[in-house]
C-alpha cells in the first residue's frame, strides 16, 4: 500500500532535481530511475485494484498517505520550517536516500532469502512481483545517493543522516499503520489481533527481515559509505531474467 504514493512522490522530488544535475550519467541514471518508479506505481496500483475486487479496499489508507506527502513532503516546506528550495529538495533526497537504501536491503532479501514464504504457500504471482521489484531495487540502488552527492556536496553526509533520521520512526509508523488496516479489513482474518510479537515471531520463522533492517541503519551512516557494495548487480539481473522468462511462459 505504501508503494504507489511513495514511488509518484520520489519521482515529483527528481523531477525538481533533474534540472540541477550537471553529470550526463547522472541524468541518464535519474532519468532512468523516474521511469522505474513510475511503472512500479503503476503495477502495485493494479495490485490494490486486485485487493479492492477481493473485498479489500485500500483506498482509506492510501489517500491517506497521499495527502501525507503531498502536504508534508511537496514542493513548498511545511509551514514553520524556514529552509530555502534548495535546502529543501537537498533534505527530501536524503529521505529518499535513506528509504531507497532500505528497499535496496529488501530487494537483496526478497530475492536471496525469501524461501520461507514459498514454503509457506504464498502466492506465486505475488512473490514473482516482488522479487522483480526487489531486483529493480537493487539495480538504481545507488541513484538517490549520488543525486544528493552531486546536488549537496560536503551538506551530502549530514543531510542522509537527517533523512535516515526522519525515515526510520516514518517507516516503522506507517508499516504499522498499514498491517493493522489490512488485518482489521481482510474479510480472511475477520476477528483476527497482531501486534509485534507476531512480527518477531515471523523474523524467526523467516518469512520476514528483522535484523537485516536494524544492521542497515548504522552501515548507511558510516562517513565513507557507498551503496555499490549493498547487493550484486549481476543477482538482481540474473533474477528479472527469470521473472520476465516465467512470464512470457505464462
Amino acid at each position: 500500500m505504501l508503494l504507489p504514493a511513495g514511488e509518484r512522490w520520489f519521482v515529483d522530488v527528481y523531477r525538481e532535481a533533474l534540472p540541477l544535475v550537471r553529470d550526463e550519467r547522472l541524468r541518464a541514471d535519474v532519468r532512468g530511475f523516474m521511469g522505474q518508479e513510475a511503472t512500479h506505481a503503476r503495477v502495485h496500483d493494479a495490485v490494490l485494484d486486485h485487493l479492492r475486487a477481493a473485498g479489500l479496499d485500500t483506498r482509506p489508507y492510501t489517500r491517506r498517505l497521499e495527502s501525507m506527502f503531498e502536504r508534508g513532503f511537496g514542493a513548498r516546506p511545511p509551514p514553520g520550517l524556514p529552509l530555502s528550495p534548495r535546502t529543501w529538495l537537498e533534505l527530501r533526497l536524503g529521505g529518499i536516500a535513506a528509504v531507497e537504501h532500505f528497499t535496496c536491503v529488501l530487494g537483496r532479501w526478497i530475492i536471496e532469502r525469501s524461501a520461507a514464504l514459498d514454503a509457506a504457500g504464498a502466492d506465486p504471482t505475488m512473490m514473482a512481483l516482488l522479487r522483480w521489484h526487489g531486483a529493480e531495487e537493487i539495480e538504481h540502488r545507488a541513484v538517490a545517493f549520488e543525486t544528493l552527492g552531486h546536488l549537496a556536496g560536503r551538506r551530502a553526509y549530514v543531510m542522509r543522516a537527517i533523512g535516515m533520521a526522519l525515515a526510520v520512526p516514518i517507516m516503522i509508523w506507517l508499516w504499522d499503520r498499514g498491517t493493522r488496516f489490512l488485518v482489521a479489513r481482510d474479510p480472511a482474518l475477520a476477528g483476527a489481533r497482531t501486534g509485534y510479537r507476531d512480527f518477531v515471531r515471523a523474523t524467526t520463522a523467516r518469512r520476514v527481515p528483522g535484523a537485516e533492517l536494524v544492521a542497515a541503519i548504522p552501515r548507511f551512516l558510516r562517513p565513507g559509505y557507498h551503496p555499490a557494495g549493498e547487493a550484486s548487480i549481476d543477482v538482481a539481473r540474473a533474477v528479472l531474467a527469470r521473472v520476465l522468462a516465467d512470464v512470457r511462459a505464462g
